[in-house]
């Protein structure tokens, strides 16, 4: 049983998918960006960003918008054609793109031929020679077409949002969608060659009970993926204007979201998955399951991954490039967005030059969560030794020289341990989410 303590989960802190964090971002020179893509060494991945939806639910705070005319579509995916030719432009000769990961908003929103496209001027423009293909889907717009689509590009690995299967936790975040539904678009997926498939599942929703979120997962097991992400839902209005909508006055409090994420972890953990991280799981033998347990598992703006590359390039509106010596964001406003790519300028508008200082925290935060120990310099560690005290008095982490580990006990405090080694964090006034 993990141990509760609601004063050291008491303040909200980052998820970490980058050091310095995107709070941090703040306005940069496009010429900074053009260097780093001018300078890159070692492997790239790609994340491309499909900013539309069928249907905007409630609860999301992804930069997305409904898909709506058709004319809107063709003036974004002409932009990122462009974006696309301007970026790979700038890259050394011989630079190999390991991996391509489209997210969203939800990709499977536009015409399969659209994608089929955007993925011939991918191949084009970058040279991909067979790299590993993600792709985040939605549920609800998932057809046979796409299906085919997907084993036609070659498509491996996907990630479906599933959230809940509760139809009244489904109606409070404006996420509507038949088990059928969701069981069809998993055979579509299997039989088009998916063979790593995720479910995006969250706790700590309105009007949610902890049998209901057994259930989500019991039937998440059924359907047989092979990865589930288990997040705790972040009601924060005053950041994501759209989750005014959510009635609140049911949401679990602080201790039962607690109780339902370790419902979660104890489930899974005993039903066929490994731990990847807090709130990650795979089964015996995915990619990110082994990378788990071998320790060579890393962290980026998807999340936990198994994707070792020290560079990662964003194409679209809002995507972060990442670099060891630089964060870069795209213009988030869409009309804005288009006009820069169209016209081949670099999109890139916020961010954060990555000092020496910065990477050296950020190896220690990812290697607090991804392998749950690092090593800390007498320096930072007298800097945190006030902070880390309580952890280590009530024996959810442990200090052995200058290892500090966190213990089975402490796991749901990783988010907090880490936050310790982040400077900027005691200055944002940023408020983020809760760690559990």
């Amino acid at each position: 049983m993990w141990p509760y303590h609601p004063d050291l989960l008491a303040t909200p802190v980052p998820r970490y998918t980058s050091f310095p964090t995107a709070a941090e971002f703040a306005a940069i020179e496009s010429d900074a960006y053009r260097t780093a893509l001018e300078s890159v060494e070692g492997n790239v991945s790609l994340y491309v960003h499909i900013p539309f939806c069928e249907a905007i639910c409630f609860y999301c705070g992804c930069n997305t918008g409904a898909v709506g005319r058709r004319s809107r579509v063709e003036s974004y995916l002409s932009a990122l054609q462009t974006e696309i030719e301007t970026v790979s432009a700038l890259l050394p000769e011989g630079t190999r793109i390991a991996r391509v990961a489209f997210g969203g908003g939800s990709p499977n929103a536009i015409a399969p031929a659209d994608f089929a496209r955007l993925v011939d001027t991918l191949a084009l423009r970058f040279g991909l020679a067979d790299p590993v293909m993600s792709i985040e889907l939605d549920p609800r717009s998932m057809t046979r077409r796409w299906a085919d689509t997907i084993q036609e590009v070659g498509i491996e690995r996907a990630s479906l949002g599933v959230q809940t299967f509760a139809p009244h936790c489904q109606a409070t975040i404006g996420r509507i969608q038949s088990e059928e539904l969701i069981r069809q678009g998993t055979e579509w997926l299997r039989a088009a060659g998916v063979t790593s498939l995720n479910f995006d599942l969250m706790y700590g929703l309105p009007r949610q009970t902890r049998e209901d979120l057994l259930d989500s997962l019991r039937r998440t097991q059924a359907l047989g993926a092979d990865r589930i992400a288990l997040f705790g839902y972040a009601h924060v209005p005053h950041l994501v204007p759209r989750q005014r909508v959510i009635d609140i006055s049911d949401m679990p409090d602080q201790a039962e979201r607690f109780e339902m994420a370790q419902l979660g972890f104890t489930h899974l953990c005993t039903h066929g998955y490994e731990p990847v991280g807090f709130d990650h799981f795979a089964r015996a033998g995915d990619p990110l399951a082994a990378a788990a347990l071998a320790g060579t598992l890393h962290r980026n703006f998807q999340g936990f991954t198994d994707d070792d590359a020290p560079n990662v390039i964003g194409l679209g509106a809002s995507a972060i490039s990442a670099f060891p010596q630089l964060l870069a964001q795209n213009e988030k406003n869409s009309g804005r967005y288009r006009m820069m790519a169209t016209q081949g300028q670099l999109a890139a508008a916020r961010g954060i030059a990555r000092s020496g200082e910065d990477q050296r925290r950020g190896r220690i935060i990812e290697s607090l969560l991804c392998s749950g120990g690092a090593d800390v310099s007498r320096a930072l560690l007298s800097e945190v030794c006030d902070s880390l005290a309580p952890f280590l008095e009530r024996k959810l982490a442990s200090l052995n020289g200058v290892r500090l580990a966190i213990a089975p006990e402490g796991l749901p405090y990783a988010r907090t341990i880490a936050a310790l080694f982040d400077p900027y964090r005691r200055e944002s006034n940023r408020r983020f989410s809760s760690a559990v």
